[in-house]
């Protein structure tokens, strides 16, 4: 298996400077296929505006490499939507998109609605929280697609660094780098990552074991692919579409691309905790559907009277199925 991983990685991993954006161009023109950017937001009125208008100045204005940018709103309380519009995006709201189905929270659900909001033949997700936004993290991971037409999905990699206690959108004191972990520490960002989703992926589906970021929220992929596999709703999504990719279309047909450094709102240590219940839980499903150990997550804070009192979650436990199976989006395409 050792040696499989390191035949995909010679042929299925790249920069993105491998591919200079004129031949992109060319091979979009060549192909005719479209490009969708979905960005998945929930109050982030912060940085979305930028992310935007960088998509719009460097690939749509300046190079029509991207054909639709869509941000879909989840239920956003401060400015997102009107920062996104301002900027150029067409906003979506996440309740408009199939609104039959009453919606659950999860960026996973999001994810999976804006199929019905989108029509690019090739559609590039992309996290809104991102701070030093570059363009080439949509160019980097939508280029295989255009020159490769084996490749199906392509998934970011990327430095992932922690920051520093007191930085904006930087950890809390408790998640802070230890003593000797070094300015930054480059590498440690993906904390759910290195304690759950790698060593799952590598005793369970140790042909994924070459995947860099399994869990970042920058990838791209065919839609021919994406509508045929299920989401799941919650933080689980990233995961559960890599693993279902996986056996949909074979190792071969995934990629990833270096993009360079990714810097972003970090969560704190509750909230990873959440992330990775709901991770664990999408690996078991896939490992032994229809059996849950437990879907929820008791967790501890100190009370105001100076003791622990417990504080119970729910697991994400549904799944959307796949969008194809959905009347009204073979509907709309039918149309």
């Amino acid at each position: 298996m050792l040696e499989e991983v390191e035949r995909w990685l010679s042929r299925r991993s790249w920069s993105a400077a491998d591919r200079q954006l004129d031949r992109l161009l060319a091979a979009k023109r060549a192909g005719g296929a479209t490009v969708s950017v979905v960005l998945p937001a929930l109050n982030e009125e912060a940085t979305v505006g930028t992310i935007v208008a960088t998509i719009r100045r460097d690939l749509m204005r300046d190079a029509p490499l991207v054909d639709e940018l869509v941000v879909v709103d989840s239920g956003s309380t401060d400015r997102t939507a009107a920062v996104a519009r301002e900027a150029g995006a067409q906003v979506v709201h996440r309740d408009d998109l199939l609104p039959r189905l009453p919606t659950v929270p999860g960026k996973g659900e999001v994810l999976w609605r804006s199929l019905l909001a989108t029509r690019g033949d090739i559609v590039c997700f992309v996290d809104a929280d991102l701070r030093d936004f570059s363009s080439t993290f949509v160019s980097g991971i939508v280029g295989p697609l255009l020159t490769d037409p084996e490749v199906q999905f392509v998934k970011a990699m990327y430095d992932r660094p922690l920051g520093q206690v007191g930085d904006v959108g930087g950890p809390a004191a408790a998640d802070a780098p230890g003593p000797g972990s070094g300015s930054g520490s480059a590498g440690q960002g993906g904390r759910v990552t290195e304690l759950v989703a790698r060593p799952l992926l590598n005793l369970h589906w140790p042909q994924l074991a070459g995947f860099v970021q399994p869990l970042g929220g920058e990838y791209a992929a065919r839609r021919s692919l994406l509508e045929r596999l299920p989401f799941p709703v919650g933080y689980g999504v990233e995961l559960g579409l890599l693993v279902d990719a996986l056996h949909t279309v074979g190792l071969d047909a995934l990629a990833q691309v270096d993009v360079g450094v990714r810097r972003h709102r970090h969560q704190d240590g509750q909230a990873l905790g959440r992330m990775a219940a709901a991770i664990y839980r999408t690996a078991q499903l896939r490992l032994a559907r229809g059996y849950l150990v437990r879907p929820r997550l008791t967790q501890f804070q100190r009370g105001a009277d100076g003791g622990f009192e417990p504080h119970t979650h729910p697991v994400d436990t549904e799944e959307r199925p796949p969008m194809i199976e959905v009347p009204e989006y073979a509907e709309r395409w039918a149309a």
